[in-house]
């Protein structure tokens, strides 16, 4: 099973990628638009499910298997160190614009 993961581990992770981006563009979307405090939070969970946890899964299986740091673990770390640093930024900047989005706000604010 696991040289099923490393076989294809690059387009798992751009998978993994693209889910955990459609579950925060659906977070911000039950938020604001739907206005749902259940679909914002399933969104979340989504977002970490998808996200977070495979991913480092993902890094720590590959460290295992190759014994080594190779570019896929450094991509996986840098995914991480991007989270936890600028990208809250852009995730702020993001959560802004959505709120003016879905607010029917004309944007002078």
């Amino acid at each position: 099973m696991d040289l099923l993961l490393m076989e294809n581990k690059w387009v798992i992770l751009l998978a993994l990628e693209c889910l955990a981006w459609s579950a925060t563009a659906f977070m911000l979307y039950a938020r604001y638009n739907m206005q749902s405090r259940f679909w914002f939070r399933a969104a979340s969970i989504m977002l970490v499910v998808t996200g977070v946890i495979p991913q480092v899964l993902l890094g720590l299986l590959n460290f295992w298997r190759t014994k080594e740091v190779d570019l896929f673990t450094l991509v996986i770390v840098g995914l991480i160190l991007y989270g936890l640093t600028i990208g809250k930024k852009h995730i702020q900047q993001l959560d802004r614009w959505a709120q003016k989005k879905f607010s029917g706000k004309s944007g002078n604010n």
